[in-house]
């Protein structure tokens, strides 16, 4: 069962000249539908503007065309706040433009409907209800300021200003809800109770949509009345928004041994095996292409299998030729995936072969890992677990990252099958508990430089549940003085110790790798003692010199 939806809607002028206002909505099909959502909207161009009405239309046919553009691994949020802020400056550049265009600014209410779960943006005094139960709840409040001449002023709305603050809330569907979205032509005239007598007289969407602004013009409304209203006919049995989850029914492979077949694919070696996963490099028989093929242990738990599909999804999201891309694979009858194969290894299986990387090696490596985390984070996605194992050098030089098995995006929220992240190269502020960001993966990073040049970690190895105490790293010139001073600077600037010492984007990073001896960064400032001394030492030694200087008056006063 998937999630279904009617929606209704009516727009009438009223006693204005002009109807100012715009509403639309987008009800996709299949992966689109549990990826993105069907999305609706309602915006009230602003009043006693020329183009109010074209504002209105503008926001909100760009936002229905281009959220739909936006990466699915986004959060809803982090998409319309994207969307919404091109199109606020968009408005706010051609309003300064003319005088005709002065002022050109609208309202805006959008509402998404995705899975079992509701999430709505709102700028302005448009408003949207939730009719459930015979019970009417607003779930916006409005942007105005109360004003002696006028019935309300708006203090925010798409146009008005050049930053936009957008209003998010979310909640859970339950079959049977009507979510109204309406402009304040409707909720001003009618208030919440005619608004809730109209909807408890029941009917089809359209007709309710109807009775509505009707009601609203029959009481006297003084301007463009509109009503778009939305009912949850049926909601997908199943939380996961996308197709794949559809996997989760198929029974996991037995534990396969060389030469083996299953779908249609040999096996032709084990290339991995952990407490949960199971890595095969396959031959497609038809093709003769070979493949590694990913899946877990016989008798793994729902936490398990829903993150292998969490991870298939992300891979197949993640297009770029720095990543194993994730291959089609319709002969498949247990739960795996496929993905290609590059012949090669990994940076630690060359240090363990005693490979020493060169400074210029250790750089274009790190150029290129920066550029494939630099893909990631713009898809809204933090690996979480960078370190030499996951770095793959194949038999070409091309570098690829490798296991998004812990990786985490802003679109969905999954539990991951092992503890993400491995001690050593885990930044300071997640042993606090604080979440994994781009941030922690290039300190994570850092350290895989640092382990490269070096062959030691910046605080010595950290072992499984260890607590650590970061005091200032061992400058990687101790290890190997042969490292150039603004190497040196960028792999400290790296793992900073602090989030807002490090660099801000994979951008940033690469960049300063890239300009290198050119335009180098200054050497981190070392701080002061009474920064790297800890408490305790400082009040001992305070205490120290007291007892000294007591002795010393002593002797004095004899």
């Amino acid at each position: 069962m998937t999630l279904a939806i009617s929606i209704g809607q009516c727009s009438i002028t009223g006693p204005r000249p002009r109807n100012e206002d715009f509403a639309g909505a987008v009800t996709p099909t299949g992966e689109t539908l549990d990826a993105k959502g069907m999305l609706l909207a309602v915006a009230d161009g602003v009043g006693g503007h020329a183009k109010g009405r074209e504002a209105a239309e503008f926001t909100v046919r760009g936002l229905l065309n281009d959220y739909y553009a936006t990466p699915d691994t986004w959060s809803i949020a982090q998409a319309i706040d994207q969307v919404l802020g091109a199109l606020n400056r968009w408005l706010v550049a051609h309003a300064a433009r003319t005088r005709e265009t002065a002022g050109m600014a609208t309202t805006l209410s959008a509402l998404v409907l995705r899975g079992t779960r509701w999430h709505l943006a709102h700028v302005g005094d448009s408003r949207i209800y939730l009719y459930r139960d015979r019970d009417l709840t607003r779930l916006t409040e409005d942007h105005t300021w109360a004003h002696p001449e006028l019935s309300n002023v708006l203090h925010r709305a798409v146009g008005l200003d050049a930053r936009l603050a957008v209003d998010h809330a979310d909640g859970e569907i339950e079959a049977g809800d009507l979510f109204v979205l309406m402009s304040d032509g409707v909720w001003n005239t009618l208030g919440d109770g005619g608004i809730a007598g109209v909807l408890a007289q029941g009917g089809d969407p359209d007709a309710l949509a109807a009775a509505l602004v009707m009601q609203a013009e029959a009481q006297g409304a003084h301007d463009n009345c509109t009503a778009l209203v939305a009912r949850v006919d049926s909601l997908p049995q199943a939380a996961l928004r996308d197709r794949l989850a559809e996997a989760v029914r198929l029974s996991l492979p037995p534990r396969l041994n060389v030469g083996d077949e299953l779908d249609g694919l040999r096996v032709d070696a084990v290339l991995h095996e952990s407490r949960l996963t199971l890595l095969y490099r396959v031959t497609e028989l038809e093709s003769g292409d070979a493949r590694v093929l990913k899946t877990l242990r016989d008798g793994a738990d729902p936490d398990a299998i829903a993150a292998l599909v969490h991870e298939e999804w992300l891979a197949r999201r993640v297009v770029s030729p720095q990543f194993p891309q994730v291959i089609a694979h319709r002969a498949r009858s247990r739960l795996y995936y496929l993905m290609t194969w590059h012949e090669g290894a990994s940076l630690r299986a060359r240090l363990d072969a005693g490979h020493h990387f060169d400074i210029e090696q250790v750089v274009k490596l790190g150029c290129s890992v920066l550029r494939a985390l630099g893909t990631l984070h713009r898809l809204g996605i933090v690996h979480r677990d960078i370190k030499p194992d996951n770095l793959h050098l194949d038999s070409q030089g091309v570098l690829r990252v490798l296991d998004l098995g812990v990786a985490a995006s802003d679109g969905e929220d999954f539990k991951e099958i092992n503890n993400p992240g491995t001690p050593s190269y885990m930044a300071p502020e997640l042993f606090e508990g604080r979440p994994a960001s781009e941030s922690s993966d290039l300190f994570a990073l850092g350290v895989t430089l640092y382990q490269l040049l070096t062959r030691h970690y910046p605080w010595g190895e950290i072992e499984p549940f260890q607590r650590p105490r970061f005091g200032e790293p061992v400058p990687p010139t101790r290890y190997r003085p042969d490292i150039p001073e603004w190497l040196e600077a960028v792999l400290l600037k790296a793992i900073a110790r602090e989030p807002s010492a490090r660099f801000e984007t994979a951008e940033e990073c690469l960049l300063a790798l890239e300009r290198g001896a050119h335009r180098p960064l200054a050497l981190p400032r070392r701080p002061p003692l009474v920064e790297r001394m800890p408490l305790r030492l400082l009040r001992a030694l305070l205490a120290l010199s007291l007892i000294g200087n007591i002795l010393l008056l002593c002797l004095l006063l004899r």
